[in-house]
């Protein structure tokens, strides 16, 4: 379900910015011009496929930081936002909150502290998507608070999923602030406008979050979470493993249906399998843990 950032061709990154950096100092370009340069080739490096889990993991944190650097010089780069707000989501929960649940048992204070780095992260991923979208469409984050936003402009479907994830994924991890845990509507509302543009967004990534957060948010109805997880794995067309994790944790387990629980789970294991990426490698390891700890979920 998640396009996670890519580690491939690191060296190049770096020896590019090397590049660069001597290039400003030297005068040989306008600011502005070789800063939009690198933005554009650090987005579309976000978009290169990875499937060696480690090798992503350790290359992550300089791409965000070499990426989140050249935002803040350029906010209005969409591709570059998308890209940070998007590699800053999936590090929280690829390399941080798994891992809390994996020690949780063991290690309950450290667990506890992840989680808490990954919030973090993921409120780091909304800032900068919400700034985007503000720039882009002003008045668009004011007007989530209110019950009828105006359109939400097609361009900015990518920073507003990012941007939606992000914002439910910190306020999942901040229950006990209920002034964080009061926004889930507002993200919600920005789900919504990116669906009513692009619902087949992600390969079915938008409609997942559709029903996840559908299912969380106070008075949502599981039967319309059913019908978008349905959706998602038509458009995802068994290629996604992420759409099958997020159906069996978000409705097989709270519903206490186990067969159902491990049979989502062993086809996120096939599709993992059948289609090899990074978000795949990571959702692979997720249903495969999941799968080896049920007694204990059930």
């Amino acid at each position: 379900m998640l396009r996670l950032l890519p580690s491939q061709g690191g060296r190049a990154v770096r020896a590019g910015v090397l590049l660069v950096l001597a290039a400003l100092l030297a005068g040989c370009a306008p600011r502005q011009l070789v800063l939009r340069e690198v933005a554009d080739a650090l987005a579309t490096q976000g978009q290169a496929p990875e499937d060696d889990l480690g090798l992503a993991r350790d290359a992550a944190p300089f791409y965000l930081k070499l990426s989140e650097s050249v935002l803040l010089a350029d906010p209005g780069h969409l591709g570059l936002v998308e890209a940070v707000a998007g590699g800053l989501t999936q590090y929280g929960h690829a390399f941080v909150a798994f891992e809390a649940d994996r020690v949780a048992s063991q290690d309950a204070r450290a667990a506890q502290r992840m989680r808490q780095r990954a919030a973090r992260l993921f409120l780091r991923a909304q800032r900068h998507a919400l700034a985007a979208l503000q720039l882009h469409q002003p008045g668009i984050t004011a007007a989530l608070a209110g019950s009828t936003p105006p359109p939400l402009q097609p361009r900015l479907v990518g920073v507003a999923y990012w941007a939606a994830a992000a914002w439910g994924s910190h306020i999942a991890l901040s229950t006990d602030q209920p002034e964080v845990v009061a926004d889930l509507p507002q993200a919600v509302r920005l789900a919504t406008l990116a669906f009513a543009q692009q619902p087949d967004h992600g390969d079915g990534a938008l409609a997942a979050l559709m029903a996840t957060l559908e299912a969380a948010r106070p008075g949502g109805s599981l039967l319309q979470a059913e019908a978008w997880f349905q959706q998602a794995a038509r458009i995802a067309a068994g290629r996604q493993a992420g759409v099958l994790v997020a159906q069996a944790e978000t409705l097989a387990q709270p519903a206490g249906d186990r067969a159902r629980f491990e049979a989502l789970l062993r086809e996120a294991l096939a599709a993992a399998d059948a289609h090899p990426s990074l978000a795949n490698a990571v959702m692979r390891n997720r249903a495969q843990w999941l799968l080896d700890t049920a007694d204990d979920l059930f």
